[in-house]
């Protein structure tokens, strides 16, 4: 169940707690826990819907602006039905504390078994090392670029990409990947340590800001949450590619630290 980054901030914040969807059929069942780029979103219920029986208590709860503009989203694909998701935000993503997790001697063997049973099922072959080794050269580029440069289609690589996303070994950025502690630890098991850029300390640009305000920042050699409360929001709104949708999920994420724009 694809969610905009809007609803998603909303779920978390509690102000969102009904999606709806026109779907053929319940694309999603109750007690699913959806993993978001906000953490973990639970589906509380799912039930069909008459468009006409919608009210504007349902679109407040939705996150939309206004009863017609729910109806006006839902205008298409106008075939199919209409079905209510009732929401619940379930907290951190618990891959959070698996990336985190440096794995000892004894677990290496396992992971390593598991990437094997992964290129074994594969249809282009072994792919697990290749990808995780290109990633640990390039992080935070784009998926697109690390795609091509391995031949392969976007859409495939973000797929396998979450694979190992799944184990605890990759983190997804605004823009681009990292490999995680635990699969950078993976990774120097099978080809040696190597030297990497430190990391940088702060809590990362959250990832629904979207990739044009994100460029915008690094632009200007601001990555993280805390760089950001240093600039005025009128400086940063002069950025191209930073709009109010942004500069306002900036502020959110910075009032969960205590922090805000500079004055």
């Amino acid at each position: 169940m694809m969610m905009r980054p809007v609803e998603l901030e909303g779920v978390r914040d509690g102000t969102v707690d009904l999606a709806f969807r026109r779907w053929d059929r319940p694309r999603v069942k109750v007690g699913s826990r959806l993993r978001t780029a906000v953490g973990v979103v639970e589906v509380t219920s799912v039930e069909e819907v008459g468009l006409s029986a919608l009210r504007a208590d349902d679109a407040r709860r939705a996150g939309a602006a206004s009863l017609a503009a729910l109806k006006k989203a839902l205008s298409a694909r106008a075939d199919r039905p209409v079905f209510r998701v009732g929401l619940r935000y379930g907290g951190a993503d618990p891959r959070e504390a698996l990336r985190a997790a440096v794995p000892d001697a004894a677990e290496i063997p396992g992971i390593l078994a598991g990437l094997d049973r992964l290129d074994a099922a594969s249809a282009v072959g072994a792919w697990t090392r290749a990808t995780l080794r290109i990633i640990d050269r390039n992080p935070e580029v784009r998926a697109p670029d690390l795609a091509a440069e391995l031949g392969r289609e976007t859409l495939d690589f973000k797929k396998d990409v979450r694979k190992l996303k799944e184990r605890g070994l990759t983190e997804s950025l605004a823009i681009g990947y990292r490999l995680s502690p635990r699969g950078e630890a993976v990774l120097d098991h099978e080809d040696g340590p190597r030297e990497r850029a430190p990391r940088r300390t702060g809590t990362p640009l959250p990832r629904t800001i979207g990739a044009p305000a994100t460029r915008a920042l690094r632009a200007v050699d601001v990555h993280t949450l805390e760089t950001v409360s240093g600039w005025r929001r009128a400086d940063l709104a002069a950025l191209h590619g930073v709009g109010p949708i942004a500069l306002d999920r900036l502020e959110q994420a910075m009032a969960e630290l205590g922090l805000g724009y500079a004055t």
